[in-house]
């Protein structure tokens, strides 16, 4: 269910659907921000809804105020979120196609990201959002719970503790991950959480094919197999972004992930 807020003389009111004629008229979004919905119909063939506008505008809005008084995100313009926090998370859709993302989990998700896109552009999906450090994930929840997304859990916990959980592990279609760590360790903390048939994808940048190739071993060993590494453009970053992704095709042993610190002192 998606809320969209106004002011109506001082007070925040919710109202139901609009169309984005109506938005404009009522001050509600910026008209930036159908630059930004016109962005993601030309980038990726997603068309916003109204709602789903103003959602992404609220979100914004919250990260914005919410980095002047904590280090949430290094990224604190509006254009730079929108590409390098929005469009770069909305990405993972060109991996869904063969994987419904029915329930997702995403590990260090920070600032929200790339869960609470995705959870904007799929509903119903069933989210899971793991961060360690308090006050990100007080954020998070600060934000799921303005916008009422439903199915959202947000756990401020390590990975290696979600991963040995029984109500956890190998539950989820995907387990993702942005910018968290290496692959060898990356793939110690997602690919015990995916269901087997289910995916692993981590966003990488430069980096991403020889980190692949030196997770191998880990693959082999947490029952996965690399199926592909896509690259991404994003319009205006000269950094290379890709995607690498995951299958799971056979079950974890259970002492992965070993407990809290081993997967990165010792990689497999």
């Amino acid at each position: 269910m998606y809320i969209v807020f106004h002011h109506t003389n001082g007070k925040i009111k919710r109202q139901g659907k609009y169309l984005e004629s109506e938005f404009k008229r009522l001050g509600i979004i910026e008209p930036s921000m159908t630059e930004f919905a016109s962005l993601m119909n030309h980038q990726l063939g997603i068309n916003l809804s109204a709602q789903q506008i103003s959602a992404f505008d609220f979100y914004e809005k919250e990260l914005l105020e919410w980095n002047e008084k904590f280090n949430l995100t290094a990224i604190r313009d509006k254009e730079g979120i929108r590409v390098k926090h929005f469009l770069d998370s909305l990405t993972c859709i060109k991996e869904f196609k063969t994987i419904v993302p029915n329930r997702l989990i995403d590990i260090g998700t920070g600032a929200g990201f790339p869960g609470i896109p995705l959870k904007l552009l799929f509903p119903a999906m069933q989210l899971t959002l793991v961060e360690s450090v308090g006050k990100k994930a007080g954020f998070c929840k600060n934000v799921v719970e303005k916008l009422e997304l439903d199915n959202v859990e947000v756990l401020t916990l390590r990975a290696e503790e979600i991963g040995q959980s029984i109500k956890y592990r190998e539950k989820y279609d995907w387990a993702v991950a942005r910018a968290v760590a290496a692959l060898p360790i990356l793939l110690e903390f997602l690919l015990p959480l995916v269901r087997i048939g289910g995916g692993a994808l981590a966003q990488k940048g430069e980096s991403a094919h020889a980190e692949a190739q030196m997770a191998e071993k880990a693959c082999q060993i947490l029952g996965g197999k690399l199926q592909h590494i896509s690259n991404l453009t994003l319009p205006g970053v000269a950094e290379e972004h890709f995607l690498v992704v995951y299958t799971k095709v056979a079950v974890t042993p259970q002492k992965y992930p070993r407990r809290t610190g081993v997967p990165a002192k010792t990689p497999l």
